[in-house]
């Protein structure tokens, strides 16, 4: 049986190339289950190039491009990880404005790994108590974040992790941050 706790919510995962494979395709799938509507959006059009640690893996379709994404549309927002794609993301002046809508509207936000890196140029991390991949601790430290390295932590509706080993908790952190709504 499905669980339905998601009926109803739409949420957006914003990716590009060389996203971490586990934790863009792990979060859709338990969102999916959870019964929420996903679309993949990303700058490019078409599909995106996922990556397992240091090895090409497999491309994923990608729903909507950012283009044509309208942040207004979507009730949360995931960033998965992956060393190209969040610094890439970065450098895409509509996807930090696209984040920063999120962030601006209260609504829950999920970041795993380098996927944090976004959120310090829409400008979401400081005061948040937040963990990440452990090269970031510095540059959200000097965002103004209180890092702390824990599988998983929640701050007012935004979710955070490490590493692929805390999807399982990253996304039922991440469900319940989702079905709460606006914090």
């Amino acid at each position: 049986m499905t669980d339905q706790t998601l009926s109803g919510h739409k949420v957006a995962v914003l990716a590009t190339d060389g996203f971490e494979q586990s934790e863009l395709e792990k979060p859709v799938e338990a969102l999916k289950a959870a019964g929420a509507e996903v679309e993949v959006v990303s700058p490019k059009s078409g599909q995106i190039q996922g990556w397992e640690h240091h090895d090409k893996g497999r491309a994923v379709p990608v729903d909507r491009e950012l283009s044509a994404a309208r942040p207004e549309d979507y009730d949360s927002i995931v960033l998965p990880g992956g060393v190209i794609n969040p610094d890439a993301l970065r450098l895409e002046p509509k996807a930090i404005a696209f984040i920063r809508h999120f962030v601006a509207a209260r609504k829950p936000i999920a970041a795993i790994c380098h996927g944090p890196w976004t959120l310090i140029n829409a400008g979401a991390v400081d005061g948040k108590e937040m963990t990440s991949w452990p090269s970031l601790e510095t540059d959200l430290k000097n965002a103004g974040a209180n890092w702390v390295d824990r599988e998983v932590v929640v701050d007012d509706g935004l979710v955070t992790s490490r590493k692929p080993d805390d999807l399982p908790a990253f996304c039922a952190k991440m469900i319940e941050a989702f079905a709460e709504g606006r914090h």
